[in-house]
């Protein structure tokens, strides 16, 4: 798949623009706070319907602006799909082919990005939130009901922790609604945890090949992840729901001291080794680096499959922080069948030819320029 034309209308500097794409590498030109990144980012919320950068879509509307609007035509296998998302201050309308989605997991999945910026490379060692929100995020893109489940899960947990804080500080906990909550909070969790796991299975399939690839044979990767509640991936669902419910029996005095949940997906992490050493504890900076570019790369391969095509790629501002050979690895890999958009504030330093190829748009205040 590939993105034809994009439209903005009143998005962050943008008042009105319309781009037209090559279907094999875009480069967004520009010296820094000029509009790169919005451009970009403009992608990422058509396909995610929420950015990357932050949680208040009122951000994203032009400052004197009423409401923001992304349009795209995405070419597909089975033809073009246009998608279109409006954003305002009172929420969102999504559209696909031109019929509003009563629900935004309808319209998530109709384009698949994946999204590679410097914060990327702290996957590895940054806090398990960016993890966990890259676990979600990912799984999200290629299982509509993962999105449904994960919502839902969200939702109880919301609940379940409004009655610990109504009761914090007691010792016991005698509440019937509590007790619904929490057969409920357990099954949402446990279809949360089986599907993590799962989407797990296939991104250790695609990364260990890449990992040893880009370290020259030197390396195996290999990714877990680890549950907070001690739940094992060859477990039956209904251990799974023994188990958890054991474990928040066991923890409820000090859920009642804390007022919140205190096992479960949302305090999940994912694990990282590289010849059976921990990458985020005993890791070199080119270790991590090398792991998280694996990542990225085997979420492409991993989208493909289970897809039945490729992913739009997005690289903001991260080639510059990638050595000559880890660059020249990620443009071999994508060279050819991956659509990709790509900001710089310089080409002279990417000798790759394909960036030399590639369609060239000179950003500056808000307006952009094809270069010849």
């Amino acid at each position: 798949m590939y993105i034809e034309r994009l439209e903005l209308k009143d998005y962050r500097n943008y008042d009105s623009i319309q781009l037209d794409f090559s279907s094999k590498i875009n480069v967004f030109i520009g010296e820094n706070a000029q509009g790169k990144t919005n451009l970009m980012e403009s992608l990422y919320v058509l396909s995610m319907a929420k950015s990357h950068r932050t949680a208040n879509d009122k951000e994203l509307i032009r400052w004197d602006a009423d409401y923001g609007k992304i349009k795209g035509d995405i070419q597909k296998k089975y033809g073009r799909l246009p998608l279109e998302l409006i954003l305002s201050k009172k929420g969102k309308k999504a559209k696909v082919n031109h019929l509003e989605q009563t629900k935004l997991s309808y319209y998530i999945g109709q384009l698949n990005v994946v999204m590679f910026a410097p914060e990327d490379l702290y996957l590895v060692k940054g806090s398990p939130q960016v993890r966990r929100r890259f676990l979600d995020m990912e799984i999200g893109q290629i299982s509509p009901v993962y999105l449904h489940d994960l919502l839902h899960f969200q939702k109880v947990l919301k609940q379940r922790n409004h009655i610990l804080k109504q009761h914090q500080g007691k010792s016991l906990l005698n509440d019937v609604m509590f007790d619904v909550y929490t057969e409920q909070y357990i099954d949402a969790a446990v279809k949360v945890i089986q599907k993590r796991f799962q989407f797990m299975d296939l991104l250790q399939k695609w990364a260990e090949p890449i990992h040893f690839g880009i370290s020259r044979g030197l390396e195996k990767l290999t990714v877990s992840y680890h549950t907070a509640s001690g739940i094992k991936a060859d477990w039956s669902e209904n251990e799974m729901k023994e188990h958890l419910e054991k474990r928040l029996f066991e923890s409820q005095k000090r859920e009642l001291d804390r007022g919140v949940t205190l096992t479960g997906p949302h305090r999940d992490d994912l694990q990282f080794f590289v010849n059976n050493y921990d990458v985020q504890t005993f890791g070199s900076q080119g270790q991590q680096r090398t792991t998280a570019l694996s990542l990225k790369l085997a979420e492409i391969e991993l989208i493909k499959q289970e897809v039945g095509e490729a992913p739009v790629l997005l690289l903001d501002d991260v080639l510059s922080e990638l050595d000559d050979y880890r660059q020249s690895h990620l443009l071999n890999t994508i060279q050819g069948d991956v659509q990709t958009f790509v900001t710089t504030t310089s080409v002279d330093g990417l000798a790759h030819e394909t960036i030399q190829q590639a369609q060239m748009f000179h950003v500056e205040q808000g307006a952009v320029v094809i270069k010849q």
